[in-house]
């Protein structure tokens, strides 16, 4: 892996190293009663006093105010580029603001990865101000570098309920020095010892002992990620392999304790397999070719609400009451297509199926987006919707298969499989100024079966997938609801009787009009509190994508709303392949919008390599995240640890047989690929202690292996390993590891 340019870490020599990227001088952005020469105010929605005297920081005489309504911010344009420097620092009050900092270029549209306020600090108070630094070189959540670009736009946007906050002496600097220090020490696999550090220094100062024994340190291997080279990591490999007790390894002035487990014994039995269908590792609109190469993407969606209205002889799209039913402009989908498949990505399109396509915003609405005036939010003044509805023909213009075929027909570029329309069960909710009348079973039908028929008719290899249902409650009944529309049906819910339906409409059109049973799956327990209640919980409850025996966390577990059997239970893969096998067998099964339900937190992260190692396991034909997971981010990551650069986990799902499973604490998966090679995914849930494994069935020998996670954070890394033994697979806390035979 090369070496930064700008950051060489000397591994021994225990000296600060100052990094820079080639300015001579800091330059102010703000330091009093207003932006500094050449910076201009690109703010939105916000009320802000570049004066304010109520709160200031040091000798300055003012700070600014700001008062940012949800997703607003605070946003400043420098009349030139700021490539060169190392980092920026301000001062900043308030409680706890829930802010999200970007950097960008206006050239290009480039923009940095988000950096949350959060993982600066989580101790900002109201009335007393923090400096806080970032360094360019590695930024905070992701360690990632801000890298080379025509960087000129600062952005501090509020979160969903709005931000208020001073902040104060705006600086970028010329160049920060790094401390050197020991971030983490943590015991790994069977003989390894990972220690994580920052700036130089000293390798040579590392003992380790286990039960009052030292324990010799045989050989040292250092890594620097190529993605993240702020953070290097050196694996100690041991004189003797891990076993229960305490560990301890002190680095300069640093000690780090561990209290190693007993082992919970597990076989892993290569002759009972699952295929593992690779579009399982999919994504909703990844951002570039190297994105898709980076973390492994198998196939990609063009989706969500704002197709709904895609006008593909126009090329835009329309947010509807996500952000004011507002035009969006948008790369023509089939431009997408090309450049997705070229990446190596299949694509998933998806295909309008309303009556309308977009061409202007609508207007006459209550509240405007403050940037469009005729992008209105489609409520009246006492909230509720605009009625009678907007004229559709003042925005839209007709759609219908004819326009469909004619669209499809003239691709260029094929997709692999064709969604009929996002969510149309609420489409009254989502695009009322398209569909104000609720829809019901019957309509929801004919619309799939009419425009999966043109696209079968246009692209006749093309795979449908339907109908991409929002959530449990609709899985099983219509905007209408149970008391109607379900009972009009005899009292059916609403898949099991859209399956049997698209069975009969095989008979009738002489051929599949549907070979994915399509879903959207989102957790439905609340875990916004990101407390440590709420990080266990999201945890555990991947359980609900398998388990028969997991009453779910929230309401579905006490009031259900539907007629299947187990209610309360969720049970997702296995019920939905028994209803496909009750209702129309031979329907694949696809879910193309899934979440952690925390795409910035680590257990985000666990909680994603726990879903994907669940849709191999348990045989899923195809998921897409929603929306695109940072790559550097704890979601990115776990699509990373299967998939990343070319290095795959498996073709084959292998059985893994634990004596005491534990899936509120750990996930245990293993493959094997086309060579007969072993592959194994152990992800730890446990917060704060390490976990060990003695797994028959696995050979020993050579072994490439990644990881993410722990003491240290986010950040990744890989190296390879002989395995002595697999009687002791130690995996620390919060962290995933992979492993592959080499």
């Amino acid at each position: 892996m090369p070496f930064n340019k700008v950051h060489l870490v000397f591994l021994i020599l225990g000296i600060e190293i100052a990094t820079a990227r080639g300015a001579t001088q800091d330059l102010p952005i703000y330091t009093d009663n207003a932006l500094a020469q050449g910076w201009e105010n690109w703010s939105w929605s916000s009320d802000i006093n570049f004066a304010a005297t109520d709160l200031i920081s040091g000798t300055s005489g003012s700070s600014i105010f700001v008062n940012s309504t949800q997703y607003a911010a605070l946003s400043v344009k420098l009349e030139g580029t700021f490539p060169d420097y190392a980092g920026l620092r301000f001062d900043i009050a308030g409680a706890q603001p829930d802010l999200t900092i970007t950097i960008q270029s206006t050239a290009d549209n480039s923009q940095s990865p988000n950096i949350l306020l959060s993982a600066i600090s989580k101790t900002i108070v109201d009335g007393q101000f923090s400096s806080l630094l970032i360094d360019f070189n590695a930024l905070p959540g992701s360690g990632a570098q801000l890298g080379n670009g025509t960087w000129d736009r600062l952005t501090f946007q509020a979160g969903g309920n709005g931000a208020v906050y001073h902040i104060d002496n705006i600086v970028l600097v010329d160049q920060i020095v790094v401390t050197p220090q020991f971030l983490s020490a943590e015991p790994l696999a069977n003989d390894l010892v990972a220690v994580t550090t920052v700036g130089a220094v000293n390798l040579t100062d590392i003992h380790v002992s286990l039960n009052e024994k030292a324990v010799k340190i045989a050989n040292l291997t250092t890594y620097i990620p190529v993605d993240t080279p702020s953070k290097t990591i050196t694996y100690l490999t041991l004189g003797s392999v891990l076993k229960p007790g305490n560990l301890t390894i002190t680095a300069g002035g640093t000690s780090f304790a561990y209290t190693l487990p007993s082992v919970q014994k597990g076989r892993i039995s290569q002759s009972v397999k699952t295929p593992i269908n690779p579009h399982i590792y999919g994504v909703n609109f990844p951002t570039s070719a190297s994105y898709i190469q980076h973390l492994g993407v198998t196939i990609s969606r063009w989706g969500g609400n704002a197709v709904t209205a895609y006008n593909p002889f126009g090329g835009f799209t329309n947010a509807g009451a996500d952000w004011y039913f507002e035009n969006r402009g948008s790369d023509q989908a089939d431009d997408w297509m090309e450049w997705v498949q070229g990446a190596g990505s299949d694509s998933l399109l998806t295909i309008p199926a309303l009556d309308w396509a977009n061409y202007k915003a609508i207007i006459d609405q209550q509240k405007f987006d403050p940037y469009n005036a005729d992008a209105g939010n489609g409520l009246l003044p006492n909230g509720s919707a605009v009625s009678p509805p907007t004229d559709p023909s003042r925005g839209y213009v007709a759609w219908n298969t004819t326009a469909a075929k004619q669209w499809l027909s003239g691709l260029k570029n094929k997709p692999a499989m064709v969604a009929i329309d996002n969510e149309i069960e609420i489409a009254s909710s989502t695009h009322q100024d398209m569909h104000p009348d609720p829809m019901g079973y019957d309509e929801e039908l004919s619309r799939v079966v009419q425009f999966a028929t043109a696209a079968k008719e246009a692209l006749p290899d093309v795979l449908v997938v339907a109908p991409s249902t929002c959530s449990w409650w609709f899985y099983w009944t219509s905007v209408i609801g149970f008391a109607d529309d379900t009972a009009a049906h005899n009292n059916t819910d609403f898949l099991p009787w859209f399956l049997a339906q698209m069975k009969q409409q095989e008979k009738i059109a002489k051929k599949r009009l549907l070979d994915y049973l399509d879903i959207h799956y989102y957790y439905q327990a609340d875990t916004s509190a990101n407390d440590d209640a709420a990080k266990a919980l999201r945890l555990r409850m991947t359980r609900s994508l398998w388990d028969p025996t997991y009453v779910d966390e929230s309401w579905v577990g006490s009031n259900p709303q539907n007629h299947q059997p187990n209610p309360t239970v969720v049970n997702l893969i296995p019920r939905f392949k028994t209803l496909i096998a009750e209702n129309y067998p031979g329907t694949k099964l696809s879910v193309s919008e899934f979440s952690s339900s925390d795409d910035t937190d680590i257990t985000g992260g666990l909680v994603t390599v726990d879903m994907l190692g669940l849709f191999g396991k348990y045989g899923l034909d195809s998921a897409t995240y929603w929306a695109t997971p940072d790559e550097m981010g704890p979601v990115g990551l776990a699509y990373w640890l299967y998939r990343g650069y070319g290095t795959f986990f498996g073709s084959s799902s292998v059985q893994v047989n634990l004596s005491t499973p534990n899936p509120d604490t750990q996930g245990v998966f293993a493959a094997t690929n086309s060579k007969g090679k072993l592959s194994l995914v152990i992800v730890n849930k446990n917060p704060d202690v390490p976990i060990s494994f003695d797994l028959s069935g696995v050979p020993t020998g050579k072994y490439f292996i990644r990881h993410f996670g722990g003491e240290a954070g986010v950040a990744k890394w890989q190296t390879t390993m002989t395995l002595k033994s697999a009687t002791y697979i130690t995996v620390p806390a919060y962290t995933a590891l992979f492993l592959l035979q080499q």
